[in-house]
């Protein structure tokens, strides 16, 4: 039988990827004892408020088709959000999608086709690679370089523009180095970006995971307006990635075009789940900021005992649910360490499931309770002391 390219396309993105992950979860089914590192998934439960305004709002009836573009209150409570960032936005820059995800897919499906090039920074997040391909397009890979803390630097990108660059997928804070771009990094990559007249795809799922500092980002230079998408969710921000509820915010133009290809995928997020989110957004819930310190102290945690190992160096990260280990001093690389350290009880993420420059590190995830995390690194410093 004959099936479309898009298959032959996106065969090998798929769950190869998550094979530690998956092998972990059946080893622990089995009754291993596992410390799962692997996925970035909020290790605290939603706001309360946000289940009984869920659950209102399907008493009250809220179980029937949503526009194509998104329920009306949480369209402004997004343009709200954003306008304070870029005055002048409003509910016709915004569209609504299930997740940050579907958002980033359907944003590459409108911006690129067959031979066009999507400049990406890599290391990447596992499913970029999907999303770019999709469409038929490639991907443009520009090395993150740890002498300048995995942050995007505007030469090194302006270097990798070819005739076929059409976008650059951005993603600050980023996933899986918890970098976090500067104002002057964001200024000089929106200059290139517009001397080259590409589209910038902002993915900002972390933005409100930020540790120290300011988070910035092009979406907010109104000189950049005009290629701009924002893409984000409440997964991350308020612990909520099982409710599937996210948005791309970007010119009118843009909106207007992309909509039919939405319509066609979905036409609209459950009106509930949208009401649960213009609550999330309009209210001043205090679920970011218990994360934002909790995983800088696993951070630390991390970075300042498994530094200290021969073979190893950790990078601090500045924002979002993750720490990357490079793992070369040990002789091994990061698929091999990462599979043989799950033999000691510890599942991380090896660096080759985030691009062709991640080859030598591995990701461990910070939403593990702190107790689990100290064990963890003595795991991995007992495993490392035996190699």
């Amino acid at each position: 039988m004959k099936y479309a390219a898009i298959t032959e396309r996106l065969a090998h993105t798929g769950g190869a990827k998550w094979a530690i992950h998956q092998r972990c979860r059946a080893m622990k089914a089995e009754g291993a004892d596992i410390i799962e590192l692997t996925i970035g998934e909020p290790d605290q439960p939603p706001d309360p408020q946000l289940f009984e305004v869920c659950h209102q709002s399907m008493l009250a009836g809220r179980t029937g088709y949503s526009s194509g573009r998104g329920e009306q209150e949480l369209l402004e409570a997004i343009a709200t959000r954003y306008a304070r960032r870029r005055p002048g936005v409003d509910a016709a820059n915004v569209l609504c999608f299930p997740g940050t995800q579907t958002a980033l897919f359907a944003t590459m499906m409108a911006l690129t086709g067959p031979g066009d090039g999507v400049l990406v920074g890599d290391p990447f997040y596992a499913t970029y690679e999907g999303v770019i391909l999709a469409s038929g397009a490639h991907r443009e890979s520009v090395a993150l370089r740890p002498e300048y803390e995995f942050r995007l630097n505007a030469d090194d990108l302006e270097a990798a523009i070819t005739p076929q660059s059409r976008v650059l997928l951005l993603n600050s804070p980023h996933n899986p180095t918890g970098a976090v771009l500067t104002a002057d990094d964001v200024a000089k990559i929106g200059a290139v970006c517009k001397k080259h007249d590409l589209w910038i795809v902002a993915d900002e799922v972390y933005e409100e995971l930020v540790f120290d500092g300011t988070f910035a980002s092009p979406f907010d230079n109104q000189d950049l307006a005009d290629r701009v998408i924002a893409v984000s969710s409440i997964s991350k921000s308020h612990a909520a990635p099982g409710f599937r509820s996210g948005w791309a915010v970007g010119p009118h133009e843009f909106c207007e075009k992309l909509l039919p290809l939405s319509e066609t995928m979905l036409f609209g997020n459950q009106p509930f789940i949208a009401d649960m989110t213009a609550f999330a957004l309009n209210s001043d819930l205090q679920t970011s900021a218990r994360m934002r310190e909790s995983y800088k102290h696993r951070a630390n945690l991390f970075a300042d005992t498994l530094g200290k190992l021969d073979g190893i160096t950790a990078y601090r990260p500045q924002a979002g649910m993750f720490i990357v280990l490079d793992v070369a001093g040990t002789g091994l690389d990061g698929e091999k360490f990462a599979w043989r350290l799950l033999e000691a009880g510890v599942a991380v993420m090896p660096g080759s499931s985030f691009g062709d420059n991640a080859g030598n590190l591995v990701r461990l995830s910070l939403t593990v309770p702190d107790e689990s995390v100290v064990e963890a690194c003595n795991r991995i410093a007992r495993f490392v002391e035996s190699l």
